[in-house]
Order: C-alpha cells, then structure tokens, then sequence
C-alpha cells in the first residue's frame, strides 16, 4: 500500500442555471495506474457516454470520494466572492472523507495557484501535502478522476431539470439554447425559474433586452396615428 492520494475539483461554476457540483476522491498510490487503464482523464476530454461508463468504475477504484452539490440559492446568498465559496466547499468535502489523504491534488480556481492551496490547508482537519495548481485536472489521474465524477453529476441534474422545464439546453450563458429558454421564460412568467443564479450578470441583461423591446413596442405609433 502506498500513499493516499487525493483529488479534488468542480463542475459548473460558470452556468447560469442548475448546481456546481464539487467532487473529491481518495485514491491509493498503487491504484493510480489502474485510472490510466481505465482511460480516465480530464472529463472535458471524454463524450458524455464515455464519463457515464467511467463514473462506476471509479467509484469501484477509489478508497472514498464525496459528492457536493450546491444550488442556485446556496450560491446566490454566498458571503464573499465565487473562489472563496469555492474554497469553503472544497474543505468541507475534504474534511467529509473517512480516509484521510496524504497528498491533495487541486485544480485551482485562482490566478494565484499558492493562495488557492493555502486558503484550502489551512481549513483542513488533518494534515496532507497540497499540490494546487492550474488545469490540475488534466496532470493529475486523482483530479482527473474528480473531474469526471463532479461533471457527471451535474450533467444528471441537468438531465432532471430538462424532465420539468424542457430544453434549457447546457446552462452556460454562451449556449443560445439556455438564452432562449430564459427569455421564453421571462416572457410568459414575468420572472425567472428558481433553478437560475440571480446574482449572474445574464439575467439582469437578458431583462433589460425584453423591458426595452417592450417600451420600443409601446413607443411606436402606428401608420393610423398620422392619418
């Protein structure tokens, strides 16, 4: 038995609808070399069939690993900025693990890789080495391992909001499927669903778009007014 390695990143910082999710696995040093054989890498590298597949076998694989899934009003009603509620929640899914790490890889969220590890150490109920750096996910099988397990995770959440909502398409604001949605939404509702991050800069747009094709709508006379 070797050392036990940790790895720990996210999936969905960035989307304006549905959860981040944070995942952390526990892996024996000697188990590492079974992820490279089971084609694990970086989640954004593999197709959504290929992460399913893989997220029960590594299940099988690692020692421990936690799942945290944060919603739209956890996120909205944070108290500093999005990197420090990402840390808060990385130590709480660290501190969650029934085995213990001696070494955490994490996919750092900060420009400063160092400060993203330190503000992490020192949250930590034990004590481990901590190796943060920046696409982490794509050096590190544990992080790797990670990555896939959190990416799955929000992709089944997603799945499950497309069963009551329709097509909201990935969430990220980029994905027109996701703007057309939210516009349909406003139009018919007034407002936005409670699956939506209101503290993202999308929404206040996409509502100063619609209110102003609205007024425009208003202000227009038509050819009768001059008759």
């Amino acid at each position: 038995m070797g050392r036990k390695l940790a790895g720990i990143d996210e999936a969905g910082r960035g989307p304006v609808i549905g959860p981040m999710v944070i995942a952390a696995v526990v892996v024996d040093e000697d188990g590492v070399p079974k992820l490279a054989e089971l084609g694990v890498r970086d989640s954004k590298r593999l197709t959504p069939k290929r992460r399913e597949r893989l997220f029960d076998e590594i299940i099988k694989l690692v020692d421990d690993y936690k799942l945290i899934e944060l919603w739209p009003d956890e996120i909205d009603s944070r108290g500093g900025t999005l990197n420090e509620f990402e840390v808060e929640n990385f130590i709480k899914a660290l501190n969650s693990l029934k085995v213990r790490p001696d070494v955490v890889y994490i996919d750092a969220a900060d420009v400063k890789e160092e400060r993203f590890g330190e503000d992490i150490r020192r949250g930590l109920s034990f004590n481990a080495k901590i190796v943060a750096e920046h696409r982490a996910d794509d050096k590190f099988l544990p992080v790797s391992a990670a990555s896939i397990l959190a990416k799955v995770t929000r992709d089944r959440a997603i799945e499950k909001l497309k069963e009551k909502y329709g097509e909201i398409g990935s969430g990220y604001p980029s994905d027109p499927r996701t703007r057309v949605f939210l516009e349909a939404y406003y139009r018919e509702h007034g407002d936005f669903p409670p699956i939506v991050r209101r503290s993202w800069k999308t929404l206040g747009k996409i509502e100063a778009k619609l209110k102003n094709g609205v007024e425009k709508k208003k202000g227009q006379r038509s050819l009768e007014d001059f008759l």
